[in-house]
């Protein structure tokens, strides 16, 4: 996370060999990146644009995410099993045959998503992942994204949506100016205004009514909405016990 320019994107770009090292090294699972292709790391990372029209080709949404799937070599039977999947997990099945072009801005990244997700990748980037997509979706992507770790893949979110991280809650990376100001816990990093001011955001709202009820005797460091509601009805219920 970060203002626009801090670096974000940079960063994540040599995890796949986009971008390479000019000093230093970057190493993905073991492998430094100056040692392979884009081709080699792809099999271990997916990275989805925050441009889907960066990415997309074909001429159906099927086709697209078929696509890497033949180049790995995977079997057609398998192929179908995955893309079946993909659009299935994506909300995509009615726009099969449909060209990706043809599809809102929203749908077009489920689409980039679906077509890296198809190959299982071990590593998954995605860059501004909620542009574009409502509140459903967001939900829905929420909990790929925890089911996806559980599943002990390494998922990598460039963002600038504090809401959506806070309902996470995972490890946070702050950055600004091409540089890390802090790595910790979303608990730790996301309520400390002075960092977040740093990074150019703004703490999540609900932070920001707890940070302002502290003089009451609430905790400064709430992120979630279950959380904040179970928290005031506690304060409520003492209130009306005295």
């Amino acid at each position: 996370m970060g203002q626009n320019g801090a670096g974000k994107t940079t960063l994540v770009k040599h995890f796949i060999g986009l971008l390479r090292p000019t000093r230093g090294r970057v190493l993905v699972d073991g492998v430094d990146t100056r040692n392979a292709s884009v081709a080699e790391l792809a099999r271990k990372v997916g990275f989805v644009f925050q441009n889907p029209d960066h990415q997309l080709f074909s001429e159906t949404v099927e086709e697209e995410i078929a696509f890497a799937l033949r180049n790995f070599g995977f079997s057609e039977k398998t192929i179908k099993e995955r893309v079946d999947w993909a659009l299935n997990l994506l909300d995509l099945t009615r726009y099969r045959k449909t060209s990706p072009f043809m599809l809102s801005g929203g749908e077009r990244k489920r689409v980039a998503l679906a077509s890296v997700l198809a190959w299982d990748p071990k590593i998954l980037i995605l860059d501004e992942p909620t542009i574009g997509q409502d509140a459903y979706q967001k939900e829905r992507l929420r909990h790929f994204i925890i089911q996806l770790n559980q599943q002990g893949k390494t998922v990598i979110v460039v963002t600038h949506d504090i809401e959506f991280v806070a309902e996470c809650e995972p490890r946070v990376i702050l950055m600004a100016n091409g540089r890390i100001i802090a790595d910790g816990e979303a608990r730790e990093v996301l309520t400390d205004p002075t960092l977040v001011k740093e990074a150019s955001l703004m703490p999540p709202e609900i932070t920001q009514v707890f940070i302002r009820l502290n003089d009451f005797g609430f905790p400064r460091k709430v992120l979630g909405v279950y959380e904040a509601k179970r928290l005031i009805l506690e304060y409520l219920r003492g209130r009306a016990g005295k």
